[in-house]
Formats: structure tokens, sequence, C-alpha cells
């Protein structure tokens, strides 16, 4: 088969892991082949339910408080200094166990949302009908939201930029729903997605280590109570100018 070769490479594609030309030439294949971006879409689907069935045995705060208290409640006994000392190292090394441990999940969280938003943004330009509503009109596209997603957002003029807004859908985030908008710009697709902000880790950051695994630019903040994320394989100056709309546009 002639997509054969491109199929053996599709898992490392999806997790962002091939060289920056080779992700590139792979975006533009799937978006014209219907065989590799079917498959690509069924591949994500899949993988957005092994994780979601991960997160369900994934060990919760009561979990970590529960065993912080036991080692509280441990009866102690006197046996001199050296027992003293023996007890103190224990409980740092509990404390610092925790500590690891709970750094170490919110990391996961942190790495699990920005996979994911890279997963909804791969799958949607794989998909055949990547938006619900075409147009060009935010006019035309913020009502096309309204009674959908439990908030609303501005969107901003695009009449001065080099941006263009080619539509949108709905999409949903940590099984939140919110609003998934595709720009272009110079043949380049960006996707902005708008949450609620409640329930998403306050300190999701641009900056951190895990956007750097990522294949994509991307953007992130929190304005009016709704999270933002711009994300696309234009170049960072690109990804930063429409996140400066966006923001001027919701203050």
């Amino acid at each position: 088969m002639a997509c054969e070769s491109w199929l053996t490479k599709l898992d490392t594609y999806l997790d962002g892991e091939l060289p920056t030309e080779e992700m590139r030439a792979f975006d533009a294949h799937v978006r014209s082949c219907l065989s590799c971006s079917s498959e690509a879409l069924a591949r994500v689907q899949r993988k957005r339910s092994v994780m979601a069935a991960g997160k369900r045995f994934a060990p919760s705060t009561e979990f970590s408080n529960r065993v912080q208290q036991s080692i509280a409640a441990r009866p102690r006994r006197s046996r001199g200094f050296a027992w003293i000392v023996a007890t103190a190292a224990i409980a740092l090394l509990a404390v610092a166990g925790l500590s690891a441990v709970n750094w170490s999940r919110e990391q996961a969280r942190y790495e699990r949302i920005y996979s994911e938003v890279a997963d909804l943004h791969v799958a949607t330009l794989a998909s055949s009908s990547p938006v619900d509503v075409i147009s060009s009109d935010r006019h035309t596209v913020k009502p096309w939201f309204q009674g959908k997603i439990p908030f609303a957002f501005d969107l901003p003029e695009l009449q001065n930029s080099e941006f263009a807004l080619l539509g949108g859908r709905m999409t949903y985030l940590d099984q939140m729903p919110g609003a998934h908008l595709i720009y272009q710009v110079r043949k380049h697709e960006i996707s902005v997605f708008i949450f609620q902000d409640g329930s998403l880790p306050d300190k999701l950051s641009k900056d951190s280590a895990v956007t750097k695994k990522l294949s994509f630019n991307v953007e992130t903040w929190s304005q009016g109570g709704l999270r933002y994320f711009v994300i696309g394989d234009a170049g960072a100056g690109d990804i930063d100018s429409l996140a400066k709309l966006l923001k001027t546009t919701g203050s």
C-alpha cells in the first residue's frame, strides 16, 4: 500500500516525537489522505479512552491524606537519642516521598491536559469535517455556540491582521464542554480552545517543561474565568500574535 510507510510512523506522529520537518510532512499528508486521517482519528480516540480509563485509577488526594494521618497516628516510644533520630529520619523520608508523589501527580496531570489539547488539534485537522460552523465572520461563529456551551466569549476583529477565521466546533477537555476555533495564517491552521477555568490547574503555563515535549507551539492563559489554549505548527511569533488579539478582546 502507498500509505504503509506513513502508517508505520503514525503512533510516533500522534505522540509528537517525529522531527519537526517530518511532523510538517505528516501534517500535510494526513490532511490530504482520507485513509490515514481516518486511522489517525481512530487512534487518537483510542488513546483518549485509555487515558480516561487510567485516570479512574489514579491515587486520590484523600488516599494521600489517609497515609499521612496513618503515619502521624503511630505511637512513639522513646528509646534514647538514636531512636529519636531514626524516627525523625523516617518521618522526613515519608514527607519527602509524599511530596514527590504529589509533585509527580501534578506533573502527570499537566502532561495529560497538554497531550489531550494536542490530540484534539491533530484529530480535528485530520477529520473530513473539521468544523461544525463554517464561516469567516465572527458574528456568525460566536452566536452558534450559544446554548451549546455554558459560557460566553468574544472573538477579535481580524480585518487588519494576517489571520483568517475558518470556523468552529464544540469540543471537550477533561470532560468539560468548550469552544474549538480554527484560524489560518499562511497555510498554517491554528486551534484556539476556550474552556471554563474552574476545574483546570491554576499553574498551567506555556513555559512548563511539559510543553517542551510537544511538537507544536502553544500559548495558554486564564482570563475572565476562562482558560485559553492557542496551539499549532505555525511559528511562535504567529501563535503569540493571535494570543495577543484574543487577550485584548477578552479584557
